[in-house]
């Protein structure tokens, strides 16, 4: 089972970093952060760059619109420097009321966009000259980014939930971030990113299977509002965050409760578009019950295809967080 965690900035940041480091020493794999309007991430990340040892380190993830390509790969050539080659560029298409309503650009073509940002991207960090002609880009001048490159890749994973995305994910990059991902679909993802690997030459385990793993702990208080908790980001994505969200649940076999909550969201019944998703679903896509039960449910998700689940860092004090970092391994 191998578990990374997701930390985002906040004004107690050298806190945060004091309990990312615990999460390094416990075997942690990596942190993650990601950004929407809030605070760029990119300063944050060479602060734990240069405060850790053995994680990797990486972005989940940076849009593909409000920076480009080149801007990116100069980011990431400073940050693989500071880290000695720990970090994962993960890109997403993010949506189109961030893209345009934040920053002002045209929400257009997002999976080509990522394609051929990936495809400039691993270029520059290669140290290669950039001659590309895309659709988008056509870039004949030759730049390169003269920087001390720590290894021969860097590692592009790719936030992708629906079919034409995931494909595409298995052609070209290294990892995939699935979100709210079922445990009954990590099998058929796994499939898919196989043959899409093979179909584009490449060997058939090239992308790792990253899901975003939410942790709900019950017996520690109130029960029906950890239960509430847990049903908010359904109920969020399903509801405030366009269709592809939906869509995808939908697809995995909650057509039912998702249809029930769109319909109370549509009546004005925010309460009923909350419950409306059935426990089952709930244990499905979240990681639910006693904490003695954590770390089993956490390697029933690895072993069904969830190679490397990113779990939000707990809060608490920083002995809090470091015990419940060791629950959630089992020991």
């Amino acid at each position: 089972m191998r578990l990374g965690i997701l930390a985002g900035f906040s004004g107690d940041w050298r806190g945060t970093l004091e309990k990312i480091r615990i999460a390094e020493d416990l075997g942690y794999e990596m942190v993650s952060t990601g950004e929407a309007w809030g605070p760029s991430v990119l300063p944050w990340l060479t602060v734990i760059a240069a405060n850790t040892e053995k994680m990797q380190i990486g972005t989940g993830i940076l849009n593909v619109y409000s920076r480009s390509p080149a801007a990116i790969a100069q980011e990431f050539a400073t940050l693989e420097m500071i880290s000695g080659g720990r970090m994962v560029c993960g890109l997403g298409s993010s949506g189109n009321l961030v893209i345009e309503g934040f920053h002002g650009v045209n929400f257009d073509r997002p999976l080509r966009r990522i394609r051929e940002y990936t495809e400039i991207i691993k270029m520059l960090l290669r140290g290669e000259r950039l001659l590309y002609e895309g659709e988008i880009y056509t870039l004949q001048r030759g730049f390169r980014i003269q920087y001390e490159a720590q290894r021969e890749d860097v590692p592009v994973w790719i936030a992708a939930i629906t079919p034409r995305s995931i494909q595409q994910t298995g052609e070209i990059a290294d990892g995939i971030y699935p979100i709210h991902w079922p445990r009954r679909a990590f099998e058929p993802l796994q499939r898919q990113l196989a043959g899409a690997s093979r179909d584009a030459g490449r060997a058939e385990d090239s992308v790792t299977i990253a899901p975003f793993t939410n942790v709900f702990v019950t017996g520690e208080g109130d029960d029906e509002q950890v239960w509430r908790n847990a049903r908010q980001p359904l109920f969020h994505y399903t509801n405030r965050m366009g269709s592809f969200y939906w869509q995808m649940l939908s697809r995995s076999g909650f057509e039912s409760d998702v249809q029930a909550s769109r319909a109370a969201w549509a009546d004005h019944d925010s309460d009923g578009a909350l419950m409306a998703f059935s426990e089952g679903m709930v244990r499905e896509i979240q990681v639910i019950g006693p904490i003695e039960s954590v770390a089993e449910q956490l390697q029933e998700r690895s072993d069904a295809g969830a190679q490397l689940q990113m779990i939000p860092l707990p809060s608490g004090t920083t002995a809090e967080v470091g015990r419940r970092l060791e629950q959630y391994l089992g020991s």
